[in-house]
């Protein structure tokens, strides 16, 4: 006689086949295994599972291996996107950046991304040519649901605003507006080009020139503004001020224009990032044979891994970048977890950098 074969489906109690637990996306033999099968395997409740699998949660160690084994065993493998219906959280976080600051910005994505990554929540990058080519972005944005946006680029009003009206969480990293109700982190542009300015004015020199970044560059206006600022409170009549892209190339163009203004070199060169100040002293170097520092001063801001290599070793203000991309994921969280937080801002400074490549006066103790 013929063998009747007939679909079994496993015994299941009828709250787990409810449980709203994240189903896995690993197929074993007739069905797919669940979250019910690694605790029934570990012998722990089904929430605890959960707890297991989610970044941050507060599990005994003992708890972990023996579901983390049992997890194993089963080649168990919990599905984000099973999660995210549930939860109604995509576990997604927007980070837009210009590609305009280069050398810089690498260190800032690895931070964010880090930070992120160690709260179970997934980096989507969005790069931008320009920061004025925002609009057409937060397009593409709003199609993939992100929990929360990290956003280092100048926004309008209305864009702040769209945020809001979709009930995205934002913070904006190295901007601020005083006039704007959203939430950043920034490095004090302003105290750190004073400082910066103070150190070289009260070592002497006279003649400066300032190489500003691009128009569209809020950071790059900030360090321009506030070191021309200062230069004027000092009674600095000889300042002349050349526009820069943020690449090297910028840096050697700008030198060369700053030697033909003076008809000779500036005593000093502030540059709005450090890859124009590399440019400033290859071109001083190797265009007019001028020694750095002794024939000119050349200081940058950022502190990008080139500016401390032994043939620059630049003079610059490093942002503490870590700590600024730790306090804009905690920040963005919090507002996730709960959206009646009010906007909040965190202001750090800058550390200078004294390097050898200009001229500065003793710090003050």
């Amino acid at each position: 006689m013929a063998e009747r074969h007939k679909r079994v489906r496993p015994s299941t109690p009828s709250a787990a086949r409810r449980s709203t637990q994240p189903e896995s996306e690993v197929t074993t033999g007739a069905r797919t295994v669940t979250s019910y099968d690694v605790a029934r395997l570990a012998g722990v409740s089904q929430s605890a599972v959960s707890r297991c699998f989610n970044p941050g949660s507060s599990v005994s160690r003992k708890m972990r291996e023996r579901v983390m084994k049992a997890a194993e065993a089963l080649r168990y493998q919990p599905n984000a996107i099973a999660r995210g219906l549930i939860t109604r959280r995509s576990n997604l976080v927007a980070v837009i950046i210009s590609n305009l600051t280069n050398l810089y910005y690498p260190e800032v994505l690895s931070q964010l991304s880090q930070q992120l990554s160690e709260r179970g929540i997934r980096l989507l990058l969005f790069t931008l040519e320009r920061e004025s080519g925002i609009d057409q972005m937060l397009e593409q944005i709003w199609q993939y649901r992100v929990d929360g946006a990290i956003v280092a680029a100048r926004l309008s009003a209305d864009q702040i605003a769209s945020f809001r009206e979709r009930n995205v969480p934002l913070v904006l990293y190295n901007r601020s507006y005083e006039d704007q109700p959203v939430s950043s982190v920034c490095c004090d542009q302003g105290e750190a080009a004073r400082g910066l300015v103070n150190r070289l004015h009260a070592a002497g020199h006279a003649r400066f020139g300032i190489v500003a970044g691009p128009p569209d560059s809020v950071v790059g206006e900030q360090r321009t503004a506030a070191a021309l600022q200062r230069l004027r409170d000092l009674s600095h009549d000889e300042v002349h001020v050349v526009p820069g892209n943020y690449d090297y190339d910028s840096g050697v163009a700008a030198m060369q224009a700053l030697v033909t203004h003076f008809g000779t070199a500036p005593d000093a060169v502030i540059c709005a990032n450090d890859v124009m100040a590399l440019g400033c002293m290859d071109s001083a170097r190797h265009a007019f044979g001028l020694d750095v520092p002794r024939d000119v001063s050349i200081a940058g801001f950022d502190g990008v891994g080139p500016s401390g290599w032994s043939s620059y070793r630049l003079a610059t203000v490093r942002q503490p970048v870590r700590r600024m991309a730790e306090a804009a994921v905690s920040m963005l969280v919090e507002h996730i977890d709960d959206a009646q937080l009010p906007p909040e801002k965190r202001v750090f400074s800058g550390i200078l950098i004294e390097g050898a490549s200009a001229r500065l006066s003793p710090a003050a103790s």
